[in-house]
């Protein structure tokens, strides 16, 4: 594993609320975090077929053209009664034909399908959102670390925080959707914490602790 010694990272994103997040969790750690939105990089495709290769493709675009480290989060929400999906087409649910995302849409989506599916009950309903954070250095080197938080899908959604996907998102042992928690509250998780409770928490604190000794 390759330390990480640079203070001054760039998020490989133009998610603004993805953004948001990663830097609410390496603020604490340090660092000034610029993002590929801020410095008006192109998106590159993501052709990949797995959280893994995705946040590869995006970290690695981001790190040649600063020429400094970057960090990406390829992240979606996995349903076991439709099989995975969205799984890594998870943005893709929410795309509107002018290119668009709307996420209102898209939960109306996967309730749909579930509903196609017979899943009604909360046994049958169960998912779990997944993240993989990708940091790459310009000389091609990658980390990556993953992380998942168990739960199911609700309907009808709840909460106005967050962003995506959490308002129809409640984890395993919680009566809160993750659109109904705070943002510390969501993650779960600071450097030096045991736990985190957010997938994007959970896979950061390996990140830190393995890349950073945090």
């Amino acid at each position: 594993m390759r330390k990480l010694d640079a203070k001054t990272l760039v998020v490989a994103s133009h998610n603004a609320g993805k953004i948001r997040e990663i830097r609410d969790l390496i603020g604490p750690l340090g660092f000034e975090a610029k993002s590929a939105a801020d410095l008006n990089f192109v998106e590159p495709e993501e052709t990949g077929t797995t959280f893994e290769e995705n946040a590869t493709i995006k970290a690695l675009a981001s790190a040649r053209a600063s020429g400094l480290p970057a960090l990406s989060d390829d992240s979606g929400l996995a349903i076991d009664a439709l099989d995975g999906a969205p799984g890594v087409y998870t943005a893709n649910w929410a795309e509107r034909e002018d290119g668009s995302r709307d996420f209102a849409m898209a939960m109306e989506k996967v309730e749909k399908a579930l509903k196609e599916k017979g899943a009604v009950t909360p046994d049958s309903r169960t998912a779990r959102f997944v993240s993989v954070l990708c940091l790459a250095w310009p000389d091609g080197h990658v980390e990556l670390f993953r992380g998942e938080v168990e739960g199911q899908v609700v309907w009808p959604p709840r909460g106005t925080s967050g962003f995506g996907y959490d308002p129809v998102f409640q984890p395993t042992g919680y009566d809160a959707t993750f659109g109904e928690m705070t943002a510390e509250e969501k993650h779960g998780w600071r450097p030096g914490d045991a736990s985190a409770l957010s997938h994007r928490a959970r896979a950061f604190k390996l990140f830190a602790e393995t890349c950073l000794g945090a």
